[in-house]
């Protein structure tokens, strides 16, 4: 057979392009609800809140070894070194943590989901689509509190619990709070 008589083949289809965040294929979300970099800063105060809870956190645990290293000499070799442990973790809590988690933290809320991006040593980035919220919440425990502080907690219809913002100023919380609960009521979806 001559090859020029034979029938041309059909040009091979083209390789699928995956350039769109939407893909149905890969079952993506839809573009308004990719994952990107949320826009809003915490309160600065919540770096006075991070002080303080690893001051009573890490300090706790750094007393909870220094008292019998001080009271019970035959007992100082072997706990020199969980001290010097304790005493370097509450150093870091103090002075790192707060500075990190404050260059790290984000938020932002749109019609359509909630965004965050929290953490100091494990980032977790994460957005919940408003159709799968199932309550919103405004916490505040007693150091937030003493600084006008609190945590907006949003539980949705997922195995990674809920999306939880820390360090808002309470007034700006509980509008948050009460802006979701009003966007999620008009939001079509189960929320399971």
């Amino acid at each position: 057979m001559d090859p020029t008589s034979a029938e041309p083949t059909p040009p091979s289809p083209a390789a699928p392009r995956h350039d769109s965040v939407h893909d149905a294929r890969l079952d993506l979300p839809p573009p308004a609800l990719r994952l990107r970099p949320p826009t809003h800063r915490v309160d600065p105060r919540a770096r006075r809140w991070w002080v303080l809870r690893g001051l009573v956190t890490g300090g706790g645990a750094t007393v909870v070894v220094a008292v019998p290293w001080w009271l019970w000499e035959p007992a100082r070799p072997w706990l020199a070194v969980p001290l010097a442990l304790a005493a370097a973790w509450t150093l870091a809590r103090v002075l790192v943590e707060p500075r990190r988690r404050y260059a790290v933290h984000r938020w932002e809320t749109t019609d359509h989901a909630v965004y965050g991006l929290s953490g100091w040593i494990t980032r977790e980035w994460r957005v919940a689509p408003l159709s799968r919220v199932q309550t919103v919440d405004a916490v505040r425990g007693p150091l937030e509190q003493a600084l006008g502080l609190a945590t907006l907690r949003v539980t949705t219809a997922s195995s990674s619990g809920a999306l939880t913002i820390r360090g808002l100023d309470a007034e700006l919380a509980a509008e948050v709070a009460e802006r979701l609960t009003q966007v999620t009521e008009r939001t079509p979806g189960d929320a399971t």
